[in-house]
C-alpha cells in the first residue's frame, strides 16, 4: 500500500509539473540571470549572521538601494513580506473598529477580507465597463468618499482583475479630494505600464497620508522571494516604526532583489515581448464569437465569455496543460483572467482556446 501511495504522489507531482499556471499573475519568464548568480555565490555569513546595518542607523542594503532608486529618504521605505503583508499591516495599524475601508468595486478578493480582521467595514466605489477597457468612475468615487468619509482608501492601478489604470490627472484629482484619509495606492503591476519613478516622489511628498505599495513578485518575477515595499508620506511614521526590524531582513533575498534592480535590460526585453503577446491575445479574442477581451496595463487580461461554457473550457484547457483563472465572484462571474506567460505558452494557449471555440 505504501509503495502504491508513493507512486500516486509521484504521479500527482508529475502532473502538476506539466501544467502551465497562468492564473495567479506570476511572471513565467523567471528572474534575471544575475539573480541566479546570487544563489550560486552565496556568502555563508549572510546565512549565519544578522545584518548589522542598524549600527549605521539604516535598515538594510535593499531599503538603502530603494531609497536611491526613488530619490527618497530611507525612512520613507517600508519593507514587507510581499505586497499583501503591507496592505494588511496598514489596516491593522490605522483602521479602528467601526471605521471604513473604501475599495474598488471590481477588485482583488483580498481587499474585501482585511477590514473585518479589526472590526472595520468595507465599502466600494465604482468602476464601469467601456468599449475596450474598464475605467475608474472618478465622479462616482468622489461622491462615495464624501458620503462615507472612510478612514482608508485602496486604489489599485493597474487594477486586478480588470487591468485598467488611472491617468495622472485622475490620480491627482482623487488624491486632492482624499487628503483627510489614508490613501493606499497599490501598484503591484505598475511597472508593466511604465518604469518611470519620478511621480512616486512627487506623490509621497505632496500627500503625506499616502502609501504606495510595490512588489518584486510581478515585474521582477520573484513571487517566491516574497519582498514588497511601501513608499510612505511623512504622516505615516507610526507605520514605519511598526514595520521596521532592527535585526534586518532576509539577507539573501535582499541580494536577489538588488540583482533584479541591476538587470533593467532583461526586464525591459521580456516586458516588451509580453506586451506584444497581450496585443496578440486581444486581437485573437476579438475574432472569436462568444469572447470579449479588455485592454490591460498589467501582465494579465480579462476576457468575457459565456458562463455556461466556463466549466467545459476549464476542463479542456487543463487537459491541454493550462490553468487560467475562471472568475466566480458576485460582480465578475462570466470572465476569465489570463496571465501573460512566455511567448511559447501564450501561442499554445490561444491555439487551444481557438480549438475549444471551434468545437
Amino acid at each position: 500500500m505504501e509503495s502504491g501511495m508513493k507512486k500516486g504522489i509521484e504521479m500527482a507531482d508529475q502532473n502538476e509539473k506539466e501544467l502551465v499556471f497562468l492564473d495567479r499573475n506570476e511572471n513565467n519568464y523567471g528572474p534575471a540571470p544575475k539573480c541566479y548568480e546570487v544563489l550560486k555565490n552565496i556568502d555563508f555569513r549572510r546565512l549565519s549572521w544578522y545584518s548589522r546595518f542598524y549600527e549605521k542607523n539604516t535598515k538594510g542594503e535593499l531599503s538603502l538601494r530603494l531609497a536611491k532608486e526613488y530619490n527618497l529618504p530611507e525612512k520613507s521605505i517600508v519593507m514587507g513580506y510581499g505586497g499583501e503583508d503591507l496592505l494588511k499591516s496598514l489596516i491593522h495599524c490605522y483602521l479602528k473598529k467601526g471605521e471604513t475601508l473604501l475599495i474598488p468595486s471590481f477588485s482583488w478578493w483580498y481587499y474585501k477580507s482585511i477590514a473585518s480582521e479589526v472590526g472595520g467595514n468595507t465599502a466600494e466605489y465604482p468602476l464601469y465597463v467601456g468599449e475596450e477597457s474598464y475605467h475608474y468612475d472618478i465622479e462616482g468615487t468622489i461622491k462615495v468618499y464624501r458620503e462615507l468619509k472612510p478612514r482608508i482608501v485602496f486604489i489599485s492601478s493597474p487594477n486586478n482583475p480588470t487591468g485598467n489604470s488611472l491617468t495622472p490627472e485622475q490620480l491627482y484629482q482623487i488624491l486632492d479630494e482624499m487628503k483627510d484619509a489614508i490613501v493606499v495606492l497599490d501598484e503591484a503591476y505598475a511597472m508593466f505600464k511604465t518604469t518611470d519613478k519620478d511621480y512616486v516622489k512627487k506623490i509621497v511628498e505632496k500627500y503625506p497620508n499616502t502609501a504606495i505599495i510595490r512588489t518584486f513578485s510581478k515585474y521582477y518575477a520573484l513571487a517566491g522571494v516574497r519582498i514588497g515595499f511601501a513608499l510612505i508620506g511623512k504622516e505615516l511614521d507610526r507605520f514605519e516604526l511598526l514595520a521596521s526590524k532592527y535585526l534586518g531582513y532576509d539577507r539573501i533575498n535582499e541580494q536577489i532583489a538588488i540583482a533584479a534592480l541591476d538587470s533593467t535590460p532583461y526586464y525591459e526585453k521580456i516586458t516588451a515581448q509580453m506586451n506584444q503577446d497581450k496585443k496578440m491575445f486581444y486581437d485573437e479574442f476579438c475574432k472569436l464569437p462568444g469572447f470579449k477581451p479588455y485592454l490591460s496595463d498589467a501582465n494579465f487580461m480579462l476576457v468575457d465569455m459565456e458562463k455556461s461554457k466556463m466549466a467545459a473550457m476549464d476542463e479542456f484547457l487543463k487537459k491541454k496543460g493550462f490553468v487560467i483563472k475562471f472568475l466566480n465572484e458576485k460582480v465578475l462571474n462570466s470572465q476569465v483572467r489570463i496571465t501573460i506567460g512566455t511567448h511559447e505558452q501564450n501561442t499554445q494557449l490561444i491555439n487551444a482556446i481557438k480549438e475549444f471555440a471551434a468545437g
